[in-house]
């Protein structure tokens, strides 16, 4: 037990040495507070290599993370046991001559008080991951005995159930991580509390919080009191003050340890505004110290102000770099409107924003992708900026009336933006340049509207003409390039001429079948006991999501009359599938199938606004998901083929239902034939919704797979570890390897594959973030008529009753036929999910996004925007769920299994 360690097992608090693998989060930001003046209570740091050693001599190193991966994180007694088993032999060993020797020294050193001993793991304290609460504290050791059995205790709470698990949910492997503890004066702490440089609640950065209560903070922090609550602005002056009960105090003891008493505080304001005012100062130098917002415990000791700690708030959105907080900006999540919540890729983000940069340039603007003042980077997402807009008289009026259709979550949350004064409406004056730019684009858009309006079919067919002509010849000068650079270049162009094309060729036929949607509607809510007009859209032809939908399902019935093929899908997981696709190894007519429904439509999949993601043709794994999902339909009733010709029957037939309302009414005749006419452009151009993303994943499909060449090429060279690592890099940066740019590639790479890896773990993205970094969450809030039940925005008519099935990731789907799909978005990559579920409901979306449109199309009941929706409903649960009015009803949990498999009850009209 007495080998010496080969680095010290004891450092100063204010050492420079201070790494988070050597003195975990907690000592490395005390010393970083320490360094740099702060008033810090004197203390050490005892390092990771002390409970190293510790462990390797109580045979601990393996016994414990090994122990720990024994438990499952979501089962908590499991959890404890395994907890139990390992502090039972921390509690049980030795601490080597060495450190007892070591510790009992510097404790001398310090002169022996009274001390807090907090542990400081090297995974807590981090901007994705604070472990907070997570490991323990032991306050007021009086003696170097207590201080050692103190430490071991430190050691062993790495293992406390709680931890095991956060863990393992954070994933993090256990025997990665380690523990220092810090040692540190106790502050005889008059009041003590918690400050945040940022609104916890809200995300402003303009605004500091501050909690407080009388004594040490433990009861404070641990939840046991109501405290003190003040605003402060960041220059010091109190906004609010709220005073709490403060019921209890926690107090030390002479001989060591603590007590809780009672206090009679309610009325007595716990820190007097001169120190409140203080506080909130020094937490602005320490948010300006550490660049983000923090969380900072403190204690005032009558005289003085004392830092304990402090770590970042990671429960905070990120808003965008380099955008002042005034003057605001309204920024809406662009995955919300895409159905898309992940973080994008960096070239995933720059395509996109060379989308935008096409688009302005096709209005005369001479933006580039740094300078397009339209999308902006926050948590690796993507937001529109919204602000000029919304200080233009008539922006702001398209916006109110648009957004509700898109995305009703964020037009909620935009409701009490209208009227702020820093979104005051601008000079007119100052606009004057917007109508140069546009006039000329606009009257082009209008005349094609006229002629669609006039031959419907033939527009269609020739905007659809030119989009095959686009592709084809994208992918012959595809054929021609060579080398990273012109790759790139390749990119660039695709990105540059896409947007404008949307805009002046599927633009205008579009607009003219959307239009026409929506005159109908105004004109039959008129009409009392008229059919919902959002039935015309059911069974739309020309909607090329749905056509793949279809094939998919068409090439399901192919494998399924092969026996050998139908044998290996029942038998086979999805993976397991999709390798032998990708080996060529499927019985033969499964594979030929399989190829040529991803010919057609392999460059789709989930998440595929972002450039970076796979695509079905690189990993079929969703498709050979969805396939067996399709094989497990039985009911002729309930294919996806039949289902969809009922839907187009409805709808003809709707068109027949307000023909004759509209000839019985006042209208009579002339209205009806108004109608029909107008209800006939509806089918024959809505349908079109989906095919500007379709073509815009056409041609960066094509693109994409240029560069996984190059990418295979560096990658052999290598330049880079995998081909997808380009994806990690921007457009310059790449023009910057193709010329030979020497850089550390591969470390970059690494850098931003671990951010992107940290974001993904966020559950929560904003709809809506404004500069001054105040971020809303929330989608339509429940009007509870039942315990639980949930309201959200119809979308789609008709009535089911069913199972729920929450789905976070289609690849890892298991959906039942006639369960309802509870989803946090959704996007094309999702839909050939919709031929098997009974019903829809996502947190996101509007009346226009894909996952409304395709729901409405295939008749299935669908309600968007309803707030935490994967949280709160639970797979299992029976629910009745009607689109008509965005009611989801709890019914109860799912008996048995077989539940799970039962035909849902469904209507197809919203009247039922």
């Amino acid at each position: 037990m007495d080998g010496q360690p080969s680095e010290p097992a004891i450092l100063p608090l204010d050492t420079e040495v201070a790494t988070l693998d050597l003195v975990g989060g907690k000592g490395r930001n005390l010393s970083v507070l320490a360094r740099a003046g702060f008033a810090v209570p004197p203390g050490f740091l005892i390092t990771t290599r002390a409970y190293a050693d510790f462990a390797r001599a109580n045979d601990l190193a393996d016994f414990a993370p090994a122990r720990a991966r024994e438990a499952r994180p979501d089962d908590p007694e499991a959890l404890e046991a395994a907890s139990a088993a390992i502090r039972e032999r921390f509690a049980a060993g030795s601490v080597p001559d060495h450190l007892t020797r070591a510790v009992r020294d510097a404790y001398t050193a310090l002169g022996e008080p009274p001390v807090a001993v907090r542990s400081s793991a090297t995974a807590e304290d981090l901007p994705g991951m604070s472990f907070a609460g997570q490991h323990d504290t032991i306050l007021n050791v009086v003696d170097a005995d207590a201080l050692l059995r103190a430490v071991v205790d430190c050691w062993s709470s790495l293992w406390t159930a709680r931890a095991i698990g956060y863990r393992a949910r954070m994933g993090v492997p256990s025997e990665a991580v380690s523990l220092a503890v810090a040692v540190q004066t106790l502050v005889s702490a008059e009041v003590s509390g918690v400050l945040f440089t940022a609104n916890p609640l809200d995300g402003r950065r303009t605004e500091l919080v501050i909690d407080a209560a009388f004594g040490l903070g433990e009861a404070l922090v641990s939840g046991q009191l109501e405290p003190d609550h003040y605003a402060v602005a960041r220059d010091g002056r109190i906004l609010e003050k709220q005073l709490g009960s403060k019921a209890l105090s926690v107090r030390p003891l002479a001989a060591g340890g603590t007590r809780t008493a009672e206090e009679h505080a309610a009325d007595r304001q716990a820190l007097p505004d001169a120190v409140i005012e203080q506080l909130a100062r020094v937490g602005a130098r320490v948010d300006e110290l550490y660049g983000e917002p923090q969380d900072i415990e403190w204690a005032w000791d009558g005289d003085a102000l004392w830092l304990l700690q402090a770590r970042p708030i990671t429960a905070l959105f990120p808003p965008p770099e380099d955008l002042p907080a005034e003057p605001l900006h309204v920024l809406v999540s662009f995955g919300a409107v895409q159905g898309m919540l992940d973080p994008i890729t960096p070239l995933g983000r720059d395509a996109l924003r060379g989308l935008a940069v096409g688009a302005a340039r096709r209005f005369g603007f001479e933006f580039t992708r740094a300078t397009q003042p339209v999308l902006v980077t926050a948590g690796e997402r993507l937001f529109i900026d919204l602000s000029r807009p919304l200080r233009h008289r008539l922006g702001r009026r398209a916006f109110r009336m648009v957004l509700p259709l898109v995305e009703p979550g964020t037009a909620r949350a935009m409701e009490p933006l209208w009227d702020d004064p820093r979104l005051t409406t601008a000079a007119e004056a100052s606009h004057a340049a917007f109508p140069r730019h546009v006039a000329p684009v606009a009257l082009r858009i209008l005349a094609r509207v006229a002629f669609t309006l006039l031959w419907p079919d033939w527009s269609r067919a020739r905007v659809q003409a030119r989009i095959e002509a686009l592709v084809a010849e994208t992918r012959a000068r595809a054929d021609s390039t060579a080398g990273l650079r012109e790759r790139v270049e390749l990119l660039e162009g695709v990105l540059y001429r896409a947007f404008p094309f949307f805009i002046l060729q599927l633009g205008p036929r579009l607009a003219t079948g959307l239009g026409s949607l929506y005159a109908l509607g105004r004109l039959a809510a008129r009409l009392p006991g008229a059919p919902d007009v959002l039935l015309l859209t059911r069974g739309l032809p020309h909607n090329t999501t749905t056509e793949m939908d279809l094939e998919l399902w068409r090439t399901a019935q192919v494998i399924r009359n092969d026996a050998s093929a139908a044998g290996h899908f029942k038998s086979a997981g999805a993976e397991e599938l999709a390798s032998a696709w990708l080996a060529g190894e499927l019985p033969g007519t499964a594979q030929t199938a399989i190829a040529g429904f991803l010919e057609r439509y392999g460059m789709r999949g989930v998440g595929e606004i972002d450039l970076g993601r796979p695509r079905w043709r690189e990993d079929p794994t969703p498709i050979m998901q969805v396939l067996q999902s399709y094989l497990s339909i039985d009911d002729p009733k309930l294919a996806p083929d039949a289902v969809f010709a009922r839907s187009a029957r409805e709808a003809e037939a709707t068109v027949e239902r307000l023909a004759a309302r509209f000839r019985a009414s006042r209208g009579g005749l002339p209205t009806s034939h108004l109608a029909r006419w107008t209800a006939r452009r509806v089918r024959a151009l809505a349908g079109l919704r989906e095919s500007p993303k379709f073509l815009g994943m056409r041609l960066l499909g094509i693109a994409r797979a240029c560069l996984l060449e190059s990418g295979r090429e560096l990658a052999a060279a290598g330049v880079l570890l995998e081909a997808d690592d380009l994806f990690y890099l921007d457009i310059e940066e790449l023009l910057a390897l193709a010329d030979g740019e020497a850089r550390d590639w591969q470390g970059l790479v690494a850098e931003r594959r671990e951010r992107l890896r940290r974001e993904q773990r966020r559950r929560q993205i904003p709809r809506l973030l404004l500069s001054d970094g105040q971020a809303f969450y929330e989608g339509i809030e429940p009007a509870r008529t039942g315990a639980g039940d949930l309201v959200g925005s119809p979308v789609s008519p008709g009535r089911v009753e069913g199972v729920v099935r929450v789905v976070r990731d289609p690849r890892s789907a298991r959906l039942q036929p006639g369960e309802i799909l509870v989803c946090p978005a959704t996007d094309p990559g999702w839909t050939p999910l919709f031929l098997v579920a009974g019903g829809l409901v996502m947190e996101v979306g509007g009346l226009m996004t894909h996952g409304a449109v395709v729901a409405r199309e295939y008749g299935i009941p669908a309600v968007v925007g309803v707030h935490e929706a994967t949280e709160r409903l639970r797979s299992g649960q029976r629910i009745r769920l009607d689109g008509g009015s965005g009611r989801i009803e709890l019914l109860g949990e799912a008996p048995d299994q077989s539940d799970r498999l039962t035909t849902p009850r469904a209507s197809s009209s919203s009247a039922t």
